[in-house]
């Protein structure tokens, strides 16, 4: 199904708003679910939001809106309430920008939350007003440390920003080797995982998405990516988050904000990024590969293409259940 963009908005927003999300808190998530298929992250799209009204189905919609439960002048705990993590990190990250801004550092935690979607469009907020940010959001524990096979952290993405003066250099990664969504897309569709993704729940290796679920993901870069996992993790729990956060719910979220003038003139270092990506993209590629290219560069480029062509597009079975609402 091909919609444009705004139409994309609207039908997030509508089903949002009927499944008791208030208005303002049904366009932030419409804003995070239409960049992320803007973006080319179909499994963070418009197929997201059919695991969000099952998950609310199951639970119901929460009964308090975010709340800030601890304040200094650089930092803030907020208590999510079990809603939805584009809302509740977005609420987070707008106190750390405004925090930051004022105080040259923030620190913002939140806790009883689910689903934090990208982290890199929380970055690329802060970048907007000039700060360097590094992200963090714990989850369930989906994926098995290296050299196991039950679960023990979250896909636990991390992510860091850095203000330029053309896009922001933004690296956001999942520590697991296949996100929660990417395996739920494919069991929704029917398709297998690639090889070494999952464990079933025998601990025996699997493609089978509907196996891996009920099992544990691998995690990604082996033990190096295993050890960034139990940092995010951690991080998680400084936020609130429970040592193991229940099937989607009670994930934790952690984002530092700097001001890079307290190093040095901002102007200054929005150079020294822009000129440290141009040295980087100017690296001769392997022979046959194609230019190189910084973090976020791919995620830029396919939004502003799909922007002008103003083309969201979709499957046909994922508009039939939104468009129920």
């Amino acid at each position: 199904m091909r919609l444009t963009v705004e139409e994309a908005r609207a039908l997030v927003e509508r089903v949002m708003v009927a499944h008791d999300q208030s208005g303002e808190y049904a366009a932030i998530i419409a804003g995070h679910i239409v960049d992320c298929e803007l973006r080319g992250l179909a499994y963070g799209g418009l197929a997201r939001v059919v695991s969000i009204i099952e998950r609310l189905a199951r639970t119901g919609a929460p009964k308090l809106d975010v709340q800030v439960d601890h304040a200094t002048p650089v930092s803030a705990r907020l208590k999510g309430h079990d809603n939805l993590g584009y809302v509740v990190a977005h609420k987070a990250t707008e106190i750390a920008i405004e925090k930051a801004t004022t105080m040259g550092l923030a620190m913002v935690g939140a806790d009883r939350t689910w689903y934090t979607g990208m982290l890199s469009y929380y970055a690329e907020m802060a970048a907007g007003s000039g700060l360097i940010t590094m992200i963090a959001s714990n989850a369930t524990p989906w994926v098995a440390p290296h050299g196991a096979v039950e679960g023990r952290f979250g896909t636990n993405p991390m992510c860091f920003g850095f203000p330029s003066t053309t896009d922001p250099i933004i690296w956001d990664i999942g520590t697991s080797s296949i996100m929660h969504a990417e395996a739920v897309l494919a069991k929704r569709r029917g398709h297998e995982l690639a090889p070494g993704r999952a464990y079933d729940a025998d601990g025996q290796p699997t493609r089978d998405p509907e196996a891996a679920l009920a099992g544990a993901f691998t995690p990604w870069g082996g033990h190096k990516g295993s050890g960034l996992g139990h940092v995010v993790q951690l991080l998680g729990i400084l936020a609130g988050s429970p040592i193991q956060p229940p099937e989607l719910a009670e994930f934790g979220f952690v984002i530092i904000a700097m001001k890079p003038d307290l190093m040095m003139p901002e102007r200054d270092y929005r150079a020294q990024v822009t000129a440290y990506a141009d040295a980087v993209r100017s690296a001769r590629p392997v022979e046959g590969g194609e230019a190189v290219r910084m973090p976020f560069d791919r995620s830029a480029a396919e939004r502003r293409r799909r922007i002008t062509e103003d083309v969201v597009e979709i499957p046909d079975f994922v508009f039939e259940r939104l468009n129920a609402y």
